[in-house]
């Protein structure tokens, strides 16, 4: 629990940090392009603003999501991270499109470019703090199993790389002085804006939908198998939701059927704790019992079983598919 709270409150301060960049690279940006009027500068100027807007709405979600459980929220508030995430990547495609409804117009009616020199100076600092902030953002999200730091890292980082593609063509446009170079540029960018947003949608739309994460449903499997004790007998129905940071994983265990209430709960708890302790200690589960049968001897390994009714003949690899699935495994 103290470990979730102190995680809690570096994702805390980490985005107050990185909504304060924000307001500061908005306005080096917007400086820059009214020094210059390059369309290219105004898509990354643009694009602060998005920071800005979906840094301070993650900061909220942050906040609210760090709230205790209570009765109406019986599993506390972590949903509201995924609402931030699709807010963000779906400013971030309205962004992308309007750069690019700016930019083909001004290929028809180009505008006068002016003062690049400092326009690329100031654009390129801009872009190195929004790498450098985006990288430790997403590295912290991870490690706390944040989604709205993951999706904000990888948002300033994406707007560092457009920012680096587009020093490029302001670098061309100030080589050779062709104009419509800066629409071109910032259509590119635009479209790749567009697609990042769209990724951070699809991935925060995944979540609230609760879509299975194959990944992680893969790494806990791997883990009970190497981990397996005799009276795990088999292994089905595993799902997980996240609420934001915090996982709830629930299946059901086939234990034998001849243990008592205390005897079958510990066996739930001894899941719990290896879980907890391979994947992630702030990992709710709430595990089912369920008896074993019959047909289960042949790939039970309980050794000295008194109750067996038909002989062991090999220990089965517990399989991501069956258990996903609603089916006991057996020899085949």
């Amino acid at each position: 629990m103290e470990k979730r709270i102190n995680n809690i409150k570096e994702n805390l301060r980490l985005q107050v940090f990185v909504v304060l960049v924000g307001v500061v690279l908005l306005l080096a940006k917007f400086v820059a392009f009214f020094l210059t009027n390059s369309n290219a500068i105004l898509t990354d100027a643009l694009e602060s603003i998005i920071n800005v807007l979906a840094g301070g709405f993650s900061l909220y979600s942050l906040i609210l999501s760090a709230q205790p459980k209570d009765l109406n929220h019986p599993y506390g508030h972590g949903k509201i991270e995924f609402v931030a995430a699709t807010l963000e990547g779906s400013l971030i495609v309205v962004a992308g499109g309007a750069i690019i409804a700016k930019s083909v117009y001004n290929l028809f009616h180009p505008q006068v470019i002016n003062q690049l020199d400092i326009g690329i100076i100031l654009t390129a600092l801009a872009g190195i703090v929004n790498y450098l902030v985006g990288a430790i953002t997403e590295r912290r999200g991870a490690k706390n199993n944040s989604m709205v730091l993951i999706a904000g890292g990888k948002h300033l980082k994406t707007d560092a790389y457009s920012t680096a593609g587009i020093l490029i063509g302001l670098l061309l446009i100030y080589l050779t002085g062709l104009i419509w170079l800066d629409s071109i540029v910032a259509i590119i960018f635009g479209l790749m804006i567009g697609f990042t947003g769209y990724k951070i949608l699809r991935s925060a739309i995944a979540g609230i939908m609760d879509e299975a994460d194959y990944e992680l449903l893969k790494r806990i499997v791997e883990v009970l198998n190497k981990n397996r004790r005799e009276n795990w007998i088999d292994i089905h129905n595993l799902r997980v939701i996240k609420y934001g940071a915090t996982l709830h994983i629930d299946c059901h265990l086939t234990v034998p059927w001849y243990l008592n209430v205390l005897e079958a709960h510990d066996e739930v708890e001894a899941v719990g704790k290896l879980i907890r302790s391979k994947i992630d200690p702030s990992i709710e589960l709430f595990i089912h019992t369920d008896p074993c049968i019959a047909s289960s001897c042949t790939i039970c390994i309980k050794n000295n079983c008194n109750v067996r009714q038909h002989q062991f003949k090999q220990r089965v690899e517990w399989d991501f598919d069956k258990v996903i699935a609603d089916r006991k495994h057996g020899i085949d």
